[in-house]
């Protein structure tokens, strides 16, 4: 049955050299910045993003996050093709984003990238994670101290009112 939906991601398909992941298991900073070391790199910058004990005040005591994981994983090749297009000198762009409920403390998204020079690293690094943000359909709910929840959108339902 044809809803007359069309997806905003167009299908990209991603370079070998570069490496995505969705997962339920912990995220390992080591892991990531090996997958983006390579022998021209001159830099690899790593952004790690996690659980911190307080939003806006309020006591955190967990996240729970759900992912669109098809259309997810294209928004993280059309990220790296994006990075490609605008820093052409990138050797590996790796993306990983946690799912499920993390706790304080716990990391939920590394983004690394490689390239032959930092400023170039930094910049495309800072894209990625900001991109993704914005545009891959991830959501989390957050769990407080005083025992409520609430859903909050990270993604793609954020730009486009799903």
């Amino acid at each position: 049955m044809n809803l007359g939906l069309t997806p905003s991601v167009a299908c990209v398909k991603p370079k070998p050299e570069d490496s995505f992941a969705i997962s339920f298991a912990p995220l390992s900073v080591e892991d990531v910045y090996a997958k983006a070391d390579d022998p021209a790199n001159g830099a690899v910058v790593v952004m790690s993003g996690m659980v911190r004990n307080q939003t806006e005040g309020k006591p955190v005591v967990a996240l729970e996050y759900q992912a669109y994981e098809p259309m997810a994983m294209q928004v993280f090749y059309q990220i790296a093709a994006e990075i490609r297009q605008k820093w052409s000198i990138v050797t590996r762009v790796v993306i990983y984003h946690r799912i499920g409920r993390l706790q304080v403390g716990e990391i939920s998204v590394l983004v690394a990238v490689g390239c032959p020079h930092r400023s170039e690293a930094f910049e495309a690094c800072r894209y990625a994670i900001d991109t993704l943000k914005h545009n891959a359909p991830i959501w989390k709910k957050e769990h407080w101290a005083d025992g409520s929840s609430s859903w909050v959108s990270i993604g793609a339902c954020e730009t486009q009112g799903c």
